[in-house]
């Protein structure tokens, strides 16, 4: 039977905001090389902030009422998974390595664009014709046997193209609509987080909402790398509170164990994760905030740490108030990434509604 109490669902991006989250996401930002998507963040929100900042490595902040004592976060990381150029054979052949989490499964035929300084060189992940691997033991593609050609026959011609060891390379895959209900694209982890932290700051100006602290709107660097940009950063602004947000898997489709992976759905609410770097009251406050809005919410266990940016702010200055709003995605890590467009609404709402319940005076310790 349908539930006849469930909220009409309340869509929060504009036209104008999804033109936005389009360009950024189709805009490469490799970890490391994050700068131009960075810019068009800024561009983006410097009309929603006061000011903003950027620090060595490439983090972008954007702060509200910059001058006040209390300062809270909202947080979310900026680069994408990509590979590095390691090795151009005699035969003008590119072999790569890693930067960040990048899944070799998905490599074969895939048309990537190596970023030079002389510009932008097509290429793709080449792999030998079914034909020609038939009778024989079918190799897996591994980082050992998935190579690049960029139409060159020697080691030479692939140099004069501008292209050397480290050079970074994006896939190309860009952002589209599907079936009118999910976001899908390469690079929504976590740019679809940065999308939705700059909302809440439209929201916020828009609505003349006038908070009793200082808000810290930071686009972190480096998070596929082992939380770098958010250790760099949460040391620079010292916070007393940090809501992370990232995104988390989508546990319904095939040759997922729900048993160690936990049950999820896109298009079910935002997930409010219990790990020992998440604030046991902060997540309380969550909660509250997200059921007197009537947002729809999941949950979920980690273990040690969350994996997420939220572990690098717990963890700093002697220990900040700290929670994690996770956006439930399928295919991490491959081109195809989809979230569901009432998830991303419905987690910059909950974002939203919770600032509006910070109290700078509360006490988040259960012993005082």
């Amino acid at each position: 039977m349908a539930n006849d109490n469930k909220k009409e669902h309340v869509q929060v991006v504009t036209d104008k905001s999804l033109q936005f989250l389009e360009t950024y996401i189709n805009n490469p930002s490799p970890t490391g090389f994050e700068w131009e998507g960075q810019r068009l963040w800024l561009d983006y929100i410097k009309p929603y902030a006061d000011s903003h900042f950027v620090d060595n490595y490439g983090t972008a902040v954007a702060v509200i009422n910059p001058e006040a004592e209390f300062k809270v976060v909202i947080e979310a990381h900026s680069d994408e998974i990509s590979w590095f150029v390691n090795y151009i054979s005699k035969d003008g052949l590119i072999y790569v390595i890693r930067n960040g989490g990048s899944d070799h499964q998905i490599a074969p035929s895939k048309r990537v664009n190596i970023h030079t300084d002389k510009g932008t060189v097509k290429a793709v992940f080449g792999w030998p014709a079914i034909h020609t691997r038939s009778g024989e033991k079918e190799e897996a593609p591994t980082l050992k046997n998935i190579f690049l050609d960029c139409g060159c026959t020697s080691q030479e011609e692939v140099e004069a193209l501008g292209i050397h060891v480290g050079c970074v390379i994006t896939y190309e895959d860009e952002f589209m609509v599907l079936n009118n209900r999910y976001y899908l694209g390469r690079a929504l982890d976590n740019r679809v987080g940065g999308f939705m932290i700059a909302e809440v700051a439209r929201l916020l100006k828009e609505n003349n909402k006038k908070l009793p602290f200082g808000l810290y709107i930071v686009n972190a660097v480096q998070e596929e790398v082992g939380l770098r940009g958010a250790e760099m950063i949460a040391n620079r602004i010292k916070p007393n509170l940090a809501i992370v947000t990232d995104v988390t898997h989508d546990t319904q489709t095939p040759m997922i164990n729900k048993v160690t992976q936990g049950d999820l759905s896109c298009g079910k609410g935002p997930v409010l994760s219990y790990a020992p770097s998440v604030q046991i009251n902060f997540n309380k406050l969550l909660v509250k905030t997200a059921e007197e809005n009537q947002i729809p919410f999941q949950r979920q266990a980690s273990s040690r740490w969350t994996g997420t940016d939220t572990d690098a702010f717990a963890y700093s200055n002697n220990g900040v108030v700290s929670a994690l709003i996770s956006l439930p995605l399928r295919y991490m890590h491959t081109t195809v990434e989809m979230v569901h467009k009432e998830d991303v609404d419905n987690v910059i709402s909950l974002i939203y509604h919770t600032l509006l319940n910070i109290d700078p005076e509360h006490d988040f310790r259960s012993i005082k």
